[in-house]
């Protein structure tokens, strides 16, 4: 067997797609390589209470969640980058004078905009549209009958400035990322939304120098792992640090053309066994 690897996995996009629905090859992938002794870590823009039973009871080693805000070993938090009080304060109120809709993430909590939980229910149903019929073979990820997202939004309550490691914003406006990136980005790390088809009406904001590729650096410190024995899998504009700082960063057949840029290879899309042929040309299964 190779030597012992660690994975990084985005997950929208690259574990699942929009549907959020995931190919059994990807499971078994992931399965595999812990067997062989491999660890391989979710590396998500979702916060952790974003991320569904399903999709922990694959089984990782651990967790990079909001964007690089955390990281867990396990269940247990070793590391939080959160923003500082006033820095949410002003972001908040940049969002609320423009007219945005956004939402805050701690670790276990969302903090919903009211207008949050409309916006996603019209985007669900466009991406339904969009999709039209499901592959038969291709296993769902959350209850479509109460989708989790909705369930959350729908919990619209005063706003917490303490503990939050990153917000994401979004709007009708065409021009919202530019508009945020001027106002914020001398403090904040700023990118365009990784939602399909918002386009520049949304983004995501972490504090400077926040991001997943620069956690996965702390988070490997602290296993005592060196960066060349590491590899990244996305897809969208918050892996782009991911694929820099790993010793292989791979984009999805599906990824923008910006990320396929920036990855040193290219495997196949997220239904197509993007993760399971990543997995077996690096040899973790």
């Amino acid at each position: 067997m190779n030597s012992p690897r660690i994975a990084f996995l985005d997950v929208d996009g690259t574990l699942i797609d929009s549907g959020e629905v995931i190919a059994p090859s990807t499971i078994e992938a992931v399965r595999t390589a812990r067997k062989n002794g491999h660890l391989v870590y979710l590396s998500t823009g979702r916060a952790s209470v974003e991320i569904y039973p399903a999709i922990r009871e694959i089984g990782f080693d651990g967790t990079i969640s909001a964007g690089g805000g955390f990281a867990e070993v396990g269940d247990e938090l070793v590391i939080a980058r959160t923003m500082p009080e006033a820095a949410v304060a002003r972001m908040v109120s940049f969002y609320q004078e423009s007219g945005f809709d956004f939402y805050l993430q701690s670790l276990d909590q969302l903090y919903p905009s009211p207008g949050v939980r409309a916006r996603f229910a019209t985007y669900l149903a466009d991406d339904l549209e969009r999709r039209g019929e499901t592959r038969t073979e291709l296993l769902s990820v959350t209850d479509r009958n109460e989708h989790a997202a909705l369930k959350a939004f729908a919990n619209v309550r005063p706003l917490s400035y303490t503990g939050i490691a990153k917000s994401v914003f979004l709007a009708a406006d065409p021009t919202a990322y530019d508009r945020v990136a001027e106002a914020l980005s001398s403090d904040f790390h700023v990118i365009t939304g990784t939602i399909p088809h918002m386009g520049t009406g949304s983004g995501e904001v972490t504090y400077g120098g926040v991001n997943k590729g620069s956690t996965i650096l702390l988070l490997l410190e602290h296993l005592g792992i060196q960066a060349e024995s590491a590899i990244g899998i996305g897809d969208s504009t918050n892996d782009l640090e991911m694929l820099q700082v790993c010793g292989v960063g791979v984009a999805m057949g599906n990824a923008t053309d910006e990320v396929k840029m920036h990855a040193d290879e290219v495997t196949t899309a997220v239904l197509d066994d993007g993760v399971w042929n990543a997995f077996r040309r690096h040899g973790l299964i």
